[in-house]
């Protein structure tokens, strides 16, 4: 059926991080229940990284991010949930969502309840799932063979790392591979591309689900330049290689969705939408009624 929208569909997955992540659902919001977050846990920089440090668990941070994006109904928990701490003080820099969330993490049996709790005061019908529900890292060997610790440090590489892995091991929550089994359309990025996108691609279950699936899987690439070096000096190509090495089946991303500054070389053989996506006075961002139409147009193309 060629003519098939997203409205027409019962579960889209999105998969990525905080600011990609946010901007894509709520561009998607409209699906209410119907659409599914995945986020990344191994973020150990900022609020979050404060706040794992001295209470472990997972990041909050991305997860908080997308919510923020998710509101639709402004008031005082929404205010709330933003504020972030000034001063110099110990809570200077904290988001008092983070801390909200981490509270009710401690309050509850599992961190996807903390997050179905907030969603509930804040009236958000779009679903949010952590990767992992373990506290969680991010590794990478450089191609000169050092350990490199941690998203903060792995940001600051200027070369794309020989590998990349999960530290400890962690099992992927259930819900998140149940939604990617169920999903009829499955969306990767945008994002900080080593340190947002791929560690989803780090986890077994998660990958193995990709590898399985029957869903049309696009990529959504940055419109940006990123901070990080050795990301930001990687081509279209070499993501798309790399994000299909790891998860183990080539070929499995069937479309693109791109700038028009894009080089789309080593696309062929995949469905290119590439129009301009730009939020109007935010070149890095994409405009959310731009980037429905775009994926619009790649699901009608995979047909």
């Amino acid at each position: 059926m060629r003519n098939r929208t997203l409205a027409d569909l019962d579960q889209v997955v999105a998969l990525g991080g905080g600011h990609g992540l946010g901007r894509v659902m709520s561009s998607l919001s409209a699906l209410g229940s119907r659409l599914t977050g995945i986020v990344t846990t191994t973020d150990n920089g900022g609020s979050s990284g404060r706040i794992r440090q001295s209470e472990g668990g997972i990041a909050w941070g991305d997860t908080r991010n997308c919510l923020n994006q998710l509101i639709t109904e402004p008031g005082i928990a929404a205010a709330m949930f933003e504020y972030r701490f000034a001063g110099q003080g110990e809570l200077a820099g904290h988001n008092l969502g983070n801390l909200m969330l981490k509270a009710l993490d401690n309050l509850s049996v599992r961190p996807l309840e903390a997050i179905n709790l907030v969603r509930d005061l804040l009236k958000v019908n779009a679903l949010l799932i952590p990767m992992s529900e373990q506290a969680v890292d991010l590794q990478a060997l450089t191609q000169a063979g050092t350990t490199v610790y941690g998203e903060v440090n792995i940001d600051t590489l200027t070369e794309v790392p020989r590998h990349l892995q999960l530290s400890p091991r962690v099992a992927a929550t259930r819900e998140a591979i149940q939604a990617l089994n169920d999903a009829d359309l499955i969306l990767i990025g945008p994002g900080s591309f080593l340190t947002s996108l791929m560690p989803l691609l780090l986890l077994g279950e998660l990958t193995q689900a990709l590898r399985r699936t029957k869903a049309p899987m696009v990529y959504i690439d940055n419109l940006g330049r990123e901070l990080s070096v050795a990301a930001a000096n990687m081509s279209l190509s070499q993501k798309l290689q790399m994000m299909e090495q790891y998860i183990g089946r080539s070929g499995v991303i069937d479309a693109v969705v791109v700038a028009p500054n894009c080089d789309t070389a080593g696309a062929e053989g995949r469905i290119v939408i590439q129009q301009p996506l730009s939020a109007d006075g935010e070149a890095h961002h994409h405009d959310r009624q731009r980037l429905r139409k775009a994926l619009d147009s790649a699901l009608q193309s995979l047909g």
